[in-house]
């Protein structure tokens, strides 16, 4: 009995931590010089994007599209916080596209997202391959905020008619981006409703019929400087 306690104790102490890795995992945020190869992985359209550091906060210029995931696959219910930036005031700096992917796979390699990434090169059109939910915050040239979820439809990437439908859109002022504006999202999936709020304003309340269980997040960009921070997530099943 005494030797099944100590069995018993030895393992608590090899699965706490680990345990305690995984949650110091969901909530490092991965953006500085140090950790971010570690955390994150960039898909370009272009291979002169740029990225630079300052403390926590990455900043990137991406010249054409840019989609930067998260390493991480994520499931269950999960809840994803971070704070972001576009940056107006240098020469090109261009007002558009805090946008983001999140639950993303592709149905192709659903445990290997990065199996097309070479293939996919940051290009959004390509990205209708994948199985994700979509915010565009701001995009066509701040114009439009709008929410779809992707059904990995590959005849999307080719025909206009074949892709997701716009769930909800904005075009009023106050739902389209800010200059230099800190803004924090959350992003929720819980028991197939998914939920995009912006500086507490909750722009998506989506039921989803079919619910999207796994998957990674990304943060897509394109012709814009745009900083990130303070990312974390959480996930429970």
């Amino acid at each position: 009995m005494m030797r099944n306690k100590t069995i018993r104790a030895a393992l608590l102490l090899l699965i706490m931590p680990l345990a305690a890795l995984k949650a110091q995992q969901n909530t490092v945020s991965g953006l500085t010089a140090g950790e971010f190869d570690k955390y994150w992985r960039v898909e370009s359209e272009s291979p002169d994007y740029k990225v630079s550091f300052a403390g926590d906060t990455v900043e990137i210029v991406a010249p054409k599209g840019l989609t930067l995931w998260r390493r991480a696959k994520m499931s269950g219910d999960v809840t994803i916080e971070y704070d972001a930036c576009v940056v107006v005031g240098g020469a090109g700096d261009r007002l558009s596209d805090l946008n983001c992917f999140w639950m993303a796979s592709d149905p192709e390699s659903p445990d290997d997202l990065w199996a097309r990434a070479g293939w996919r090169s940051g290009i959004f059109a390509r990205c209708y391959t994948l199985r994700l939910y979509y915010v565009g915050y701001g995009g066509n040239h701040n114009r439009t905020t709008r929410f779809r979820r992707y059904d990995g439809n590959e005849a999307g990437v080719r025909d206009k008619a074949k892709r997701p439908a716009i769930l909800r859109e904005y075009t009023d002022t106050a739902r389209l981006l800010k200059p230099n504006h800190w803004y924090h999202i959350r992003l929720e999936t819980r028991g197939g409703r998914v939920r995009y709020t912006i500086d507490g304003q909750t722009l998506v309340d989506y039921l989803d019929p079919e619910p999207l269980r796994e998957g990674w997040f990304g943060f897509r960009t394109t012709l814009s400087r745009t900083r990130l921070a303070n990312f974390r997530y959480e996930e429970s099943r």
